[in-house]
């Protein structure tokens, strides 16, 4: 292929724009030294990579995928979900269910009114001040 067109890529990547971005992102690869896939003959870097496109010696999918990699600041990585949490008994319902009772895992809460707390607190004595400082 003596010249190389839009045309001779086009078939191979729809978007013209999406092309200049895959021929441009290879054209960086090859100018940090990345082998190239078919011959240079003479050619600049930005037409070894539409040459590359053309012949589909590279994969456009593949390229895309770099590109997408080489923009993205953070990478995520597939973790294992954590496990659901279980469900606690409904803290309205005053009343532990049955179901909640039958399980060794099940936490009870002691229910306690404004009353009993105000009382409790009222009944704390405070600290004895020293003079040792």
């Amino acid at each position: 292929m003596a010249r190389v067109t839009v045309e001779d890529c086009i078939d191979k990547v729809d978007n013209r724009f999406e092309l200049v971005l895959l021929a441009g992102h290879r054209a960086r690869q090859i100018s940090q030294g990345a082998p190239i896939t078919i011959d240079r003959d003479n050619d600049k870097n930005p037409v070894v990579a539409l040459r590359e496109i053309a012949d589909e010696t590279l994969s456009p999918g593949d390229l895309k995928e770099d590109l997408i990699h080489s923009l993205q600041k953070h990478v995520e990585v597939d973790e294992p979900e954590a496990p659901e949490a279980p469900v606690l008994p409904d803290a309205s319902a005053g009343t532990v269910t049955a179901e909640a009772e039958s399980d060794d895992d099940a936490v009870a809460f002691d229910r306690m009114t404004e009353e009993d707390l105000l009382a409790g607190i009222e009944g704390l004595v405070p600290p004895e001040k020293s003079d040792d400082f």
